[in-house]
């Protein structure tokens, strides 16, 4: 009788894949196996010195660097981000992040990670947003992982205008001092991933980083679900 009746909302309102508006099968949520399939994965998590991990060479240390796919203006994958930032449907980070754990989990370093940390936004940002999208991002991660999750140690003190338009060195300039570590032995001489959306020139992270780096004998390692 259930079945039926799931059967019937079904028909009345279609639950359809994000990417490809196909109905989705039971055992499928917001994006369907086929397109999970087709999401363009980078697989850095396998390569050492990947491409991430390069853009911070020269300017903050990191144990490792990942991103789950590659985002393309106009591809149907933007959709997935649209979706997280810009149309409350905070549930698709926490999805994805589990699937990107699924993947992320094969590195046996980052698999012995002691905190999860999402990259905080402002907190005037966070409130007319609703949430973090990073940290719904983290949730699915901890899920497959095991891990804590922290969003109380760093925080961000600095609020900053919007990264689009701006030059690297703009970016840069108006990350500066963004971010501080309210406790210095809550890391200390601790593996953290640090989570965050979107990879683009990598000045937000850069930013954190220098702040976490004040902890004692801190190691971090960086994980973004998509790099531009």
């Amino acid at each position: 009788m259930r079945n039926i009746l799931t059967d019937l909302i079904g028909i009345l309102y279609p639950n359809i894949c994000l990417i490809c508006g196909e109905n989705l099968l039971r055992n499928e949520e917001q994006i369907c196996l086929k397109c999970l399939h087709d999401i363009p994965r980078t697989n850095y998590h396998l390569q050492p010195n990947n491409p991430v991990e390069k853009r911070f060479w020269g300017k903050v240390a990191i144990e490792h660097a990942s991103s789950f796919f590659f985002f393309t203006k106009g591809s149907p994958f933007q959709k997935l981000l649209h979706e997280l930032k810009y149309r409350n449907n905070k549930k698709i980070g926490e999805i994805m992040g589990k699937y990107a754990a699924g993947d992320l989990i094969a590195n046996l370093a980052l698999a012995e990670i002691d905190f999860i940390v999402p990259l905080p936004l402002h907190p005037k940002k966070k409130l007319k947003r609703g949430y973090n999208q990073s940290e719904m991002i983290s949730i699915g991660i901890a899920a497959v992982f095991s891990k804590p999750i922290d969003t109380k140690t760093l925080t961000r003190t600095k609020e900053t205008s919007t990264q689009t338009r701006k030059s690297v060195f703009e970016r840069y300039e108006n990350t500066i001092d963004t971010f501080e570590v309210v406790d210095k032995n809550a890391f200390r001489n601790k593996h953290i991933l640090l989570v965050d959306d979107v990879l683009t020139t990598g000045s937000t992270i850069e930013a954190a980083i220098l702040a976490l780096n004040k902890c004692e004998g801190i190691r971090v390692s960086v994980f973004t679900l998509a790099v531009a």
